[in-house]
């Protein structure tokens, strides 16, 4: 150090600086010895030349003694030199002290942060002959200032972008800090609330309650909550979700966070969704899930007897070729009417979909039944009106009574159903009850069911797919498998009724896994052209899904043909999910295996609200029924924008299936809904169509 100091002497005292100003100099630098301390010699350039360094500076910068005599153009890397010497520059220019913060990277990955003051030396003549830098260490300051910022802006974004209301609180009450959520919530602005009693935006029947849960809370307990209504600022009230978090600070509790999820969106959405559950979205009457539920809880509880009613409208189709669907709805809605004005105490009226309806009349015995059917008749003789042009319509009607037709649901329903078909059979327009000999199997049937033991040994089954369109790009990366059969004796046959042919069978078991592995294989042969990010859709049937073979079988057909598990979608129906004990296990695996889970024909079952909350589901089919309908009833538009956003929010895709024109299209996309299925963009198509219309576009 005293070289160091006798250098600078004699070149301060060789630029003629007085003694003042050295013992000012000096005084700096060896009172802080601790920083860095550097002293510049001011050369044309301008440049700046190392005459001091202290040991602080030498050791912190890393820098060789050899540095002191050097500019610091030849002692620094050029691009630090350049951006250094402008802060020294700054000196020249404005005559005054500069302070400036800097970063020094090390090679072995070190950062210091330093806090430097660069101070002009002045000669006789008033020129700047010497700057002096003082660098002090500020890394651990400065890293735990950093921590701080980070912690306080952590803090910030969670209760800024919070989407649940959250109230700062003093322990009297007071609203100290609001988030956006909360003023969103209440309706006052976040000025408007503050010292503002949150005792004012509890209803009054809750506030006993509040103070309860306050009083708890400022004793140090956590996250207590209940449920209680708020009251907006223009009267309303919501109901919401409250919970109760103590402020601790240094040990002391300060105040309170109150924490609000609005609930009032999502109980709308509940009862619009249990008010879907039981009712036919077109005509308001209640629909074939509130027929089940009643038809169990009436045979549960009732030893009367009671007759239930199917009635189907004769020659309907001709009215909807003639005036349309859209006519044909609004014919259908005035039958509804019709039927509707029987609804009582000890009558329901149904609609099963199509023109079918259902009448449950309790406490009826054959003699009541049938004096009813006939105010039904005498209900249709006057005609029907549709843009001023008159409609005649006639119901054929079939009835069963409880007990002595069925003891259970599925066989009355079955029974009055085979009694109408008897009505149609024998020319329409009149009613009949059901006969024990009525129920039997026509030789078509048996014959098909032969066949159908032989279809997958000759080959006759195929798989098509329909794709699903995302609506933001166009494209499609996810298609539904769809189960076809060419029999050389019966040509190509209705799903429709090979299907519930196979159920009934059982053989429903061996073509599902037939399904499974034919779409395992064909994504196989896409992944081999190059189309990875794909995913097929395949239908598990009730009886599958209750194999206890069906993972292992999944899994080995995902291993066998060499696939990801997220390129196989499995799609699931209501009745797949009545026994929840064995169904969530089921789920739960596929999920943890990678399959994607759908439920099919969501909105049209009882326990829709109950998939949602008991089972993991990844996506939502909205059933075909309602995009039918979305464009000329607003309760299903209701209904439909509803379960988009539900579906959404929950982290869920939904697809809409049956779109089948450019107006349900731009509905839908107005929805935000993500992809839809139907005839509109494409029919269920062969693979190599597939592959040339959609898979050539990704």
């Amino acid at each position: 150090m005293d070289h160091l100091q006798r250098a600078l002497t004699k070149d301060l005292a060789s630029a003629h600086v007085n003694s003042k100003i050295q013992k000012i100099l000096f005084d700096i630098i060896f009172q802080h010895v601790q920083d860095m301390v550097y002293v510049m010699k001011v050369e044309n350039g301008p440049d700046f030349r190392y005459i001091f360094v202290n040991e602080s500076g030498l050791n912190q910068a890393n820098l060789p003694i050899e540095v002191i005599g050097k500019t610091m153009t030849e002692a620094l890397p050029s691009e630090f030199a350049r951006d250094l010497k402008k802060n020294y520059e700054k000196v020249l220019n404005n005559r005054n002290i500069v302070s400036f913060d800097d970063t020094f990277s090390f090679d072995d990955g070190r950062k210091v942060y330093g806090e430097t003051i660069l101070t002009p030396i002045f000669n006789v003549k008033n020129k700047i002959t010497h700057v002096v830098a003082v660098t002090r260490d500020v890394t651990a300051w400065t890293i735990e200032k950093n921590k701080i910022i980070v912690s306080e802006q952590r803090y910030r974004s969670i209760v800024d972008n919070n989407l649940d209301a959250i109230f700062s609180i003093s322990l009297e009450g007071k609203i100290l800090e609001a988030n956006p959520a909360a003023v969103l919530m209440t309706g006052y602005t976040e000025k408007q609330m503050i010292n503002r009693s949150i005792y004012n935006l509890i209803n009054d029947w809750d506030l006993e309650r509040f103070r309860e849960l306050l009083e708890k809370t400022c004793s140090g307990y956590a996250l207590e909550s209940f449920d209680c209504k708020f009251i907006h600022r223009k009267g309303k009230i919501l109901l919401v979700h409250l919970k109760t978090v103590p402020i601790v600070i240094h040990g002391e509790i300060s105040g309170v966070y109150v924490i609000c999820k609005d609930l009032s969106e999502q109980v709308k959405s509940m009862e619009t969704i249990k008010y879907m559950a039981f009712h036919d979205q077109l005509t308001g009457l209640l629909n074939r899930r509130a027929l089940l539920e009643n038809l169990s809880d009436l045979i549960a509880s009732n030893k009367n007897e009671f007759a239930l009613l199917s009635i189907d409208l004769d020659r309907f189709k001709y009215i909807n070729d003639t005036i349309g669907h859209i006519g044909g709805d609004e014919i259908l809605k005035k039958v509804a009417d019709r039927l509707g004005q029987y609804q009582s105490k000890l009558c329901f009226v149904y609609r099963q979909g199509g023109d079918e309806f259902n009448i449950l009349l309790l406490n009826s015995d054959r003699k009541k039944a049938a004096n009813f059917v006939q105010q039904i008749f005498s209900a249709f003789v006057p005609s029907f009106y549709y843009n001023s042009q008159e409609y005649f319509i006639t119901p054929s009607i079939g009835i069963s009574m409880f007990p002595n037709d069925g003891m259970d649901s599925e066989m009355l329903i079955k029974n009055a159903d085979e009694a109408l078909f008897r009505v149609k059979e024998k020319g329409k327009a009149h009613s009949q009850f059901y006969r024990t000999e009525m129920n039997s199997e026509t030789t078509n049937i048996v014959m098909l069911e032969t066949h159908l033991r032989k279809a997958i040994e000759k080959n006759e089954l195929t798989l098509f797919f329909q794709p699903q369109i995302d609506l933001q790009t166009g494209k499609a990366k996810s298609f539904e498998a769809l189960l076809r059969w060419n029999n050389p004796v019966f040509g190509l046959i209705s799903p429709a009724l090979f299907i519930p042919l196979a159920e009934d069978t059982g053989l429903i078991i061996p073509i599902g896994h037939w399904v499974i592995e034919s779409a395992c294989k064909q994504i196989r042969e896409w992944n081999k052209m190059g189309y990875h990010d794909v995913r097929v859709a395949v239908n598990i049937s009730p009886k599958q899904f209750q194999q206890h073979q069906l993972i292992e079988t999944i899994c080995f057909m995902l291993q066998k043909y060499e696939i990801q598990a997220s390129s196989l979608e499995i799609e699931i129906t209501e009745g797949s999910l009545n026994n929840t004990k064995e169904t969530i296990p089921i789920l739960k695996r596929l999920k943890e295996i990678g399959i994607k889970i759908s439920v099919d024909d969501f909105g049209t079952g009882y326990s829709s609200l109950n998939y949602l909350r008991e089972f993991p589901i990844d996506i939502l089919k909205i059933d075909r029924s309602f995009i039918k309908d979305v464009l000329v009833n607003e309760k299903v538009a209701a209904i439909t924008t509803t379960i988009i956003h539900l579906g959404k929010s929950l982290g869920m895709e939904v697809i809409a299936e049956g779109v089948e024109s450019s107006e349900q299209v731009d509905f839908l996309l107005k929805a935000q809904c993500h992809k839809i299925q139907g005839f509109y963009y494409s029919r269920p198509i062969p693979a190599k169509e597939l592959e040339q219309n959609y898979l050539g576009n990704l």
